[in-house]
């Protein structure tokens, strides 16, 4: 074998084991999940409500977050903004309107210091400053489900699955419930055609319990109780749901046919799954019905039907 084909194998060898080990070096950096708090966000002309300037630990980052697409503000990607009016069901110039709308949103939700917890995975785009994926935390909690649960952006992106997490699709499903909600209120994109785009909800995603982001992040914070603490909460849910049965704002015991999938769960007892199952079972002659639901037996009926007319 002639030296120079021998020297080239070599160089080649040495080149692709040193990329190898930066790509090893690299993987294993986007492991580490580093947590920024106090972040600001930064002025620039090129922010939007999913994608953003933010000063965190004495550096300046562009942050992408996770798992949701806010619209577009302007026209200059016509086919993407095609994509979400389609996604909408709503005009490609409504679908700009949204996306300033959700500009402004996450400006004034970004008004007072956040947190930001990054692993640093590529987020790619067209800026030239190199942009990581981020989840933000604000003072009313995840931006991503505040969008969401506004109708301000689709769920979307997941490839994007963060790295080192247990369970990203529980904050995918999460958002997915969150949509539905929105869609089901007409608020934002949902709302366009009845004139409430700029509609918001007036609560917020949970911060805390399992259903919060925090539970998703960190879920061996969010393990069950002892079962001697269990017992003792369901004594006094039992000694005190008789004085606080209403759930609803205006005091009134829920309607089974009308009730939202936020009304329905914040009843003790039903989670998710079984909010799903009651509004998927719709409609009912009467609550007593709510016993041919699955999941729901003659003890966890006996529990739920006073919260109910």
């Amino acid at each position: 074998m002639p030296f120079h084909f021998r020297s080239r194998s070599r160089i080649r060898a040495a080149f692709i084991a040193s990329a190898l080990l930066l790509c090893g070096q690299f993987y294993a950096a986007a492991e580490s999940w580093h947590v920024f708090k106090g972040c600001r966000l930064l002025t620039n002309q090129a922010n939007d409500a999913d994608s953003f300037h933010v000063s965190a630990g004495g550096k300046e980052y562009l942050f992408r977050l996770y798992f949701v697409d806010a619209a577009e503000t302007d026209a200059s990607v016509p086919a993407r903004v095609k994509e979400q009016a389609r996604y909408f069901g709503i005009t490609p110039h409504q679908t700009m309107l949204l996306g300033n709308l959700a500009k402004r949103f996450t400006r004034e939700k970004l008004a007072r210091p956040f947190t930001v917890r990054t692993c640093l995975q590529d987020a790619m785009g067209r800026s030239r400053m190199q942009r990581f994926y981020a989840f933000i935390e604000t003072a009313d909690g995840d931006l991503a489900e505040l969008l969401i649960a506004n109708g301000l952006a689709r769920v979307y992106g997941s490839a994007a699955t963060p790295a080192g997490l247990s369970s990203p699709e529980r904050e995918w499903q999460k958002l997915k419930r969150l949509e539905r909600e929105a869609e089901v209120q007409k608020v934002g994109g949902w709302g366009a055609g009845t004139g409430r785009m700029a509609a918001r909800l007036p609560t917020h995603p949970a911060t805390s319990g399992p259903e919060s982001f925090e539970a998703f992040f960190h879920p061996e914070k969010a393990a069950l109780p002892a079962e001697s603490d269990a017992k003792d909460a369901s004594t006094l849910l039992d000694a005190t749901s008789s004085s606080s049965i209403s759930t609803d704002s205006s005091g009134a015991k829920l309607d089974v046919n009308n009730a939202t999938s936020a009304e329905l769960l914040s009843v003790p007892g039903i989670g998710p799954v079984i909010a799903r199952r009651i509004m998927d079972a719709r409609p009912f002659k009467n609550a007593d019905d709510l016993r041919g639901v699955k999941g729901i037996g003659e003890k966890k009926f006996e529990k739920l039907r006073p919260f109910f007319r």
